[in-house]
């Protein structure tokens, strides 16, 4: 056997090393943030129910009553403006102006069948007739019928009718406005015309009944001046 001077080596102690751990990388997770109540998320109609609030009747209620409201006070602004219309209406065809329609045709060519007139009823409370004023009257034999004549004479003219032709204190009045179709040939007079009153006649001469037939008119007859022919439109005129 044999010997040596080296010490014998000796082999520190194996430690096997310890495995690696497999560790799995760290994700956080981030989760989607709590809905508020009021956010509808569009398409989810769970959401939508849960969210909307639900309708408050009362305020229907007060809605309908506003409407109501409002309505009424839309109707009773018409119904007054209707009743004062109706208020100034009467009193305009009471004191001031009428609408009046032709009938028949005595007055032919300067007034037709079926005329629409508007009369001023003013102009002889603050005035009085005057010669070719074309005037609307109370017939004298039946006062609830009225006519409409020219008025030819005033109270104190002398007036005689000579073979159609009318003469007012002996002056021939211009009737250029008659045309010769529509002139009469008879005679009248002569005769002084009354204080107070009138004497008229229509402008178709040999188809009017007038004072020639039935005399003079009071002045108390005398409904108005005949203001304006206003229909047919297209033949209206102001007198």
């Amino acid at each position: 056997m044999s010997t040596t001077n080296e010490t014998p080596f000796e082999s520190p102690a194996f430690e096997a090393p310890e495995p690696e751990r497999f560790q799995h990388p760290v994700v956080e997770a981030y989760g989607a943030p709590p809905l508020a109540e009021e956010v509808i998320v569009p398409g989810d109609q769970g959401a939508a129910a849960v969210a909307a609030p639900a309708p408050d009747p009362r305020l229907a209620i007060d809605s309908n009553s506003a409407w109501l409201t409002r309505l009424g006070d839309e109707l009773i602004a018409w119904f007054k403006t209707l009743a004062s219309a109706a208020v100034y209406a009467t009193l305009i065809v009471t004191f001031g102006f009428q609408v009046a329609r032709v009938e028949g045709m005595s007055m032919a060519p300067t007034l037709q069948d079926q005329d629409r007139l508007i009369v001023n009823k003013l102009a002889y409370r603050v005035g009085d007739p005057h010669v070719g004023d074309i005037v609307m009257l109370y017939y004298p034999l039946k006062p609830e019928k009225s006519f409409v004549k020219r008025v030819i004479a005033e109270e104190g003219d002398q007036v005689r009718v000579v073979d159609g032709r009318v003469y007012r204190n002996d002056v021939p009045l211009d009737d250029s406005f008659v045309p010769p179709e529509y002139r009469s040939h008879d005679d009248w007079g002569p005769q002084v015309i009354p204080e107070g009153y009138y004497f008229v006649m229509g402008d178709h001469r040999n188809n009017s009944s007038d004072s020639r037939h039935w005399g003079f008119v009071p002045k108390k007859y005398i409904i108005g001046k005949v203001q304006l022919r206003w229909w047919p439109l297209g033949h209206a005129r102001v007198f």
